[in-house]
Parts: structure tokens; C-alpha cells; sequence
């Protein structure tokens, strides 16, 4: 925020003359405190196109007015303490993008961490409505203690939707949706969304009813590019073995995120000729068909396998597989011992990334790889006969670089296990 900016909203209230036709608003993590009546008031910046409040202590008393901006297009609210939206959201029909996600500190109200300390603040709350407590704690305080009574100490970022947001048909971008406290008929309204380009959701807890429904909704959504559904939890993470359930995904899906359990791929998952990007995690993939399946995505072009998305042994990328693949990223698979590159797979492959993962019989098959550019063995990482594999990346005609970010010593597993991927490392 530019000093020129910071000097006009602590300037003027926002109920100035001033300032009724200010168009552009960023109050994300600003050092100042608001007064109440400006975040009462500004739901009279009648003109105003982009609301920025995230990481806000004061949503929910912004919520109460904010079906007042009629002209809004673009409203940012992650990382705030608030767990539903208000009815008044649906009264913004220009509303091309909205973004908003709970704080998961409940603060003084952590009853699951600090019971006691909990029940204690919760004796005194009476007192914060005295004059002894500033606006801006009050504030934070009461948004709080509804946030954390609301969602009954939800673990999930998610937020409740209200009925009615099928009427925001210029809507392009919806996240954080709660498919668990939000209600099954505005789980369906959400493939009404005809605009929607881009859509992330949690989903942990929710019934087996409503996971139904949610994909029946993104079955209809024709524009949708960008997917991102999370089952993880504070504490655990939940399936999306569920998924399965899509006949028929969005035709143009261009970007794929899911956190959560599957153990095998969706039927489905053949049909996203059009996927560019794909983050797995907590997914616990067996080996079976899965390389198979992703390696005949033809536009498929980074792929990130994080934190146990892959419980095999081996990694293998197999001829004619993987052909517009660039980028492969892969954190902390316990499971994984082998990457191996075959010839004529993955021609397009310049990048490939490694943290946290023992791969006992190393990296194989570089030398297949073109177009390879950077390889990086970061964060634990350690890979077998790590000489070796300096030795097929300085005879790569590329010249890759190697960035490990540890001594060469501390990043070599000693010798390959098997006699086969050591005699094609020594090639």
C-alpha cells in the first residue's frame, strides 16, 4: 500500500464525502485501526469495484452491510475471522470474484488446545462490552468466539454459503466453499454458476448425500478450468475416494488440486484431455495403473506429488509417456526408492524436483531427457550413487544444473540397489 494511499484512508472516514467515489479499497494487513463507524460505513462506497479485507479481525460487522455495494466486483476475504456468509453476499451481482477462507486460530476461544484457558475468557467475555476494551479488540474478540461457536471448532478453512448463490451468474472465482456446514440445496446451486472458471472447496466430514451432490454441480459447470478440493484437517485427513462418484468432469479443466486419500484414481481422470497442471497430496496412489493413466494426459504439464500422494516403490515413466510434461515435483513420498525416466518418455521434461524422499536405487534414465535443465535434491532428500548421477547430468549435452542443498556426502545413499539400474547409471 503506497504512502499516498495509507494517508488517504486515515485521512478521511469512510463515511466522508470524499471518498463516496472511491473505487479500489486494500485493507489487507494494514498497521492502523479502524474506527467502528468506518467499517460500518463502508457499505456506503457505493461505486466502489474491489474490496480487499483479508486477514481482517472486523468482517462480520463489514458483512452486515456489504449487499450495499452493488458495483463490487472483486471482494477478498481469506484468512479472517468469519465461518458463513451472510444472505446480503447475494445481493452483489457483479460480482466476478470471490475469495474467502477462515482463520483456523480461534485465539482465546481455542477450547480443543486450552480448554481451561477457554472457559476462563469465556466467564469474562460480559466485559469486553464495557468501555475498558477498545473497539478493534472487541472486535477480534466477538469474532472469535462466533467463529469458533458457529463451526462447533471446524478444522477446515472452509466457509458456509448461503442459499441464493446461484444468482451471482457473473461469478468466475468461488473459494473457500464448506461442502460439510453448507446446506445440500446451495451445494446444488453451485452448479448454476455458468461463469464459473475457478472453484475450491472442503470437504471434510460431509455426508455421503452431499459429496453426491457437489459432483453432480461441477458436472454442469462448462467453463470451470480450475478445481481444487481439500479433505485435510488440523488433525487427520479425510477421503476423496468419493470422486469417483463424477461421470462426466468440466470439459476445459485446466488445473487440479486435491489433499486427501484415493488409493486409486477416478475413472474419470482418462478424460482430462485438457489438464495442464495437477498438485496430488495425501492421495496414497498404489503403483497399479496410475503412471499409466497420468502418463496419457496429452497436455499435462506440471505434476506434483506432495506428502505421501504416491505410496509405490517406484516412479517409472514409461515410453511415449508423459509427452508435454515439463516440470515433476516431488515432497516427501516415504515409500518412494525408484525415480526412472525410459527412453522416449517425457521428452519435454526440464525440471525435476526431489525433497524429502530416499530413493535407495536412485535416479535412472536422465540421459532420456532432452530437454532436462534443472534437477534439485532438497530438504532431506538423498539419492543413491549420487557420483553417478553427476556423472549422466555432466555428460547430458544440456549440462543440467544439479542443486542439492547439502554436501555431496550427506545426499549419497551409497550403491544403487540392483544390479540392472547400476549398469544403465554407468553407461
Amino acid at each position: 500500500m503506497s504512502g499516498q494511499y495509507m494517508y488517504l484512508v486515515t485521512t478521511y472516514s469512510f463515511c466522508s464525502p470524499q471518498l463516496r467515489m472511491l473505487r479500489v479499497l486494500d485493507l489487507e494487513e494494514v498497521k492502523f485501526t479502524l474506527a467502528e463507524k468506518d467499517v460500518k460505513n463502508i457499505g456506503l462506497l457505493h461505486h466502489m469495484k474491489y474490496l480487499n479485507i483479508a486477514g481482517g479481525s472486523y468482517n462480520f460487522a463489514l458483512l452486515r452491510s456489504i449487499g450495499k455495494l452493488r458495483c463490487l466486483q472483486t471482494l477478498d476475504m481469506r484468512e479472517a475471522n468469519i465461518a458463513a456468509l451472510t444472505t446480503a453476499i447475494t445481493e452483489l451481482r457483479n460480482l466476478r470474484s470471490l475469495r474467502c477462507s477462515k482463520r483456523l486460530d480461534y485465539g482465546c476461544f481455542n477450547l480443543i488446545d486450552s480448554p481451561k484457558g477457554c472457559l476462563t475468557i469465556m466467564m469474562c467475555f460480559p466485559m469486553i462490552f464495557t468501555t475498558l476494551v477498545n473497539f478493534s479488540d472487541r472486535a477480534n474478540l466477538t469474532a472469535e468466539v462466533r467463529m469458533a461457536c458457529s463451526t462447533c471448532w471446524s478444522d477446515t478453512k472452509g466457509v458456509m454459503v448461503p442459499r441464493g448463490i446461484n444468482y451471482l451468474k457473473n461469478l468466475q472465482i468461488l473459494e473457500v466453499v464448506d461442502i460439510n456446514g453448507t446446506s445440500k440445496k446451495v451445494i446444488e446451486e453451485l452448479g448454476e454458476l455458468s461463469q464459473l472458471r475457478k472453484l475450491s472447496v472442503t470437504s471434510k466430514d460431509a455426508t455421503e448425500n452431499k459429496y453426491k451432490v457437489f459432483c453432480a454441480a461441477i458436472e454442469k459447470l462448462p467453463a470451470l478450468q480450475s478445481l481444487s478440493v481439500d479433505a485435510e484437517g488440523s488433525s487427520d485427513v479425510g477421503t476423496l475416494e468419493w470422486l469417483d462418484s463424477v461421470c462426466s468432469p468440466p470439459p476445459i479443466l485446466r488445473s487440479l488440486k486435491l489433499n486427501g486419500s484415493l488409493w486409486d484414481l477416478p475413472n474419470w481422470f482418462g478424460n482430462l484431455t485438457q489438464l495442464v497442471k495437477m498438485h496430488l497430496s495425501r492421495s496414497r496412489l498404489k503403483e497399479g495403473n496410475t503412471m499409466e493413466i497420468l502418463g496419457a494426459l496429452p497436455n499435462l504439464m506440471l505434476l506434483r506429488l506432495y506428502r505421501n500422494a504416491y505410496v509405490g516403490e517406484k516412479l517409472i515413466f514409461r515410453r511415449e509417456a508423459f509427452p508435454n510434461l515439463k516440470e515433476i515435483d516431488i515432497y516427501f513420498l516415504k515409500e518412494l526408492r525408484e525415480l526412472r525416466f525410459e527412453e522416449g518418455a517425457a521428452p519435454q521434461m526440464r525440471s525435476i524436483e526431489i525433497y524429502g524422499c530416499k530413493l535407495k536405487s536412485g535416479i535412472v534414465g536422465t540421459k532420456h531427457l532432452p530437454r532436462l535443465n534443472t534437477i534439485v535434491v532438497q530438504d532431506d532428500g538423498d539419492v543413491a550413487n549420487f557420483d553417478l548421477l553427476r556423472v549422466e547430468v555432466d555428460a547430458h549435452p544440456n549440462h543440467p544444473l544439479l542443486q542439492v542443498s547439502k554436501n555431496q556426502g550427506h545426499n549419497d545413499l551409497g550403491s544403487i540397489e540392483g544390479s540392472n539400474a547400476a549398469a544403465e547409471a554407468t553407461e
